[in-house]
């Protein structure tokens, strides 16, 4: 559901005045991440007022998640992915700020998790809720065995998720080594298919690192929450694209528009 609180109003009746309060934005960094500031920017850059907060000072203070309507992982290498791409912040997360956690989805807000930060989703209930038997997916090493840092075409499968509403296709940069995705079995990859969770594929030839599917994002069940490998934060002005001196780019970019939409959303 949309916040009403975005929305408030000085003075009575006809003369009264609507203004949009900005959503606030939760970008939530730890030792390792590094994409966190221009994750802030890419926010702010959408409308949205956008504050970084280490992870020790929401555990302090798991209450100060409250403040926020959307909340972001940022990519890069959180604890330098030492135990495994993620693991140590999710970690964290299900184990000192759970009950937070889930009372901020709960509430109709935002989750955006870009690379590192889908890794950590996956490994939190936020995300895919696991069954009986476990997680239903996790990210892997790339096929090829090394990190890949290119750009990559998208395209949405049918989704209500809020950060892809209008979008169709993207080109957006990677820059991982254990991105690929993979579903625990057969019968988990088209239960997913089937249930529209898989929300971002690799366009033919572009996969970069053999997840299933050519699945490059996911979102949850109620279409607020996203992960994804490709980083959006990174093709957010017209320059950003490799090919911007030999071709006319768009004049949203395409990483900028999942942004956009995140902070239409409370409008």
């Amino acid at each position: 559901m949309k916040m009403s609180s975005s929305i408030a109003s000085i003075g009575f009746g006809h003369d009264a005045i609507t203004f949009m309060i900005q959503p606030r934005v939760l970008v939530l960094r730890a030792p390792g991440t590094n994409c966190d500031e221009e994750s802030a920017f890419a926010f702010e850059r959408a409308g949205a007022q956008a504050e970084r907060l280490h992870i020790f000072r929401l555990r302090e203070q798991p209450e100060l998640l409250r403040n926020y309507q959307i909340l972001c992982l940022p990519g890069g290498f959180s604890y330098g992915d030492d135990l495994g791409a993620g693991r140590i912040l999710a970690n964290q997360l299900r184990m000192h700020l759970a009950e937070e956690l889930l009372r901020f989805k709960s509430a109709g807000k935002l989750i955006l998790g870009i690379c590192n930060g889908f890794q950590v989703l996956l490994k939190t209930p936020l995300l895919l809720t696991p069954d009986a038997e476990g997680p239903l997916a996790t990210l892997a090493f790339n096929d090829c065995g090394y990190y890949q840092d290119r750009w990559v075409r998208l395209e949405r499968q049918g989704t209500d998720n809020v950060f892809l509403q209008g979008i169709d296709k993207l080109y957006l940069p990677v820059a991982h080594a254990e991105g690929k995705f993979i579903a625990r079995n057969q019968a988990v990859l088209e239960q997913l298919v089937s249930s529209g969770r898989l929300v971002l594929r690799y366009a033919a030839g572009d996969n970069p690192n053999g997840s299933m599917g050519d699945v490059a994002g996911v979102s949850d069940e109620s279409g607020r929450v996203l992960g994804l490998m490709p980083h959006p934060e990174r093709c957010i002005d017209p320059t950003h694209f490799p090919h911007w001196t030999r071709s006319l780019p768009p004049e949203v970019p395409d990483g900028l528009r999942l942004f956009q939409n995140a902070v239409h959303y409370f409008s």
